[in-house]
């Protein structure tokens, strides 16, 4: 896997997150509640949204205060770019963010693209992706020796989901190294709240089972728009070939509680993975 020797900047300071350092220390701090930090239990997956801080950061920061996070982390996120990448995109690059520069666990991301057929060493499916990005200055917050390995995914069938949550598992079972995935997803988008609520329980009650086939059909056949449904699919087949016995949700929520419109709310939720 060759590094390109660049750096991936941020897309969306300023407008998801607060683009000045010292007023999303102070917002990132805010969003962990520092109960919670203590109460840390090591996780295989942490699944959490990736709407505007406003929106969905206290969900995230729940979430993510609620597991440990280790100095190596996968993140999962999906592609909104139509079109733009590889179907499972792995970033070469290090990635800056305001609170500085998150380098590339490379040998980690070496690993799994030569280790599979499906993952490929690709960063234009990353350059205006918001999925990820939006993780980084919790992770950084809550890791200072954070290194990370970005995959960005796009629409793939269900057999190859399976089969690239066996081949992340197995790369992370082969590194030397604690590793968690962090899957990046809102769940049910722009419906009335009634409806955006039944449809979620019904998504993350096959989470809540370990279900990754079942989920994947679920959304498929229940037309839930939960956008990172992908990611999610694969990280569960990894995590329950890497030993996953139960998940936990910790919250949910949608956007009308901020925005006051329940008429067309996103869901969010922050789940663990153990």
């Amino acid at each position: 896997m060759e590094r390109e020797g660049m750096i991936r900047q941020p897309a969306v300071a300023g407008t998801f997150y607060e683009a000045d350092p010292d007023k999303l220390r102070k917002e990132v701090a805010r969003l962990l509640p520092a109960a919670l930090r203590k109460k840390k239990a090591p996780a295989k997956a942490a699944i959490v949204p990736h709407a505007g801080y406003v929106y969905s950061g206290e969900v995230t920061g729940e979430a993510l205060a609620r597991v440990e996070i280790p100095e190596t982390v996968i993140l999962l996120g999906p592609n909104h770019s139509t079109g733009l990448g590889a179907p499972l995109a792995v970033s070469g690059e290090d990635w800056e963010t305001p609170l500085g520069t998150v380098p590339l666990a490379q040998d980690l991301a070496t690993a799994l693209v030569k280790g599979s057929k499906l993952f490929k060493s690709d960063n234009a499916a990353h350059r205006r992706e918001h999925s990820l990005e939006v993780q980084l200055p919790f992770l950084q917050h809550l890791q200072k020796k954070l290194r990370i390995v970005p995959i960005c995914i796009s629409r793939l069938p269900l057999p190859q989901c399976r089969q690239a949550g066996m081949d992340l598992a197995q790369a992370v079972k082969n590194y030397a190294k604690p590793v968690l995935l962090v899957v990046s997803t809102d769940l049910s988008h722009h419906e009335p709240r009634t409806v955006v609520s039944e449809k979620d329980q019904l998504a993350l009650g096959d989470i809540l089972s370990l279900d990754p086939a079942h989920l994947y059909r679920t959304v498929l056949t229940k037309r839930i728009s939960m956008c990172g449904v992908i990611p999610v699919t694969i990280a569960l087949f990894a995590a329950l070939e890497l030993g996953a016995e139960r998940a936990q949700l910790f919250r949910y929520t949608d956007s009308g509680y901020v925005s006051g419109d329940v008429q067309r709310v996103v869901g969010y939720a922050g789940l663990a993975v153990r």
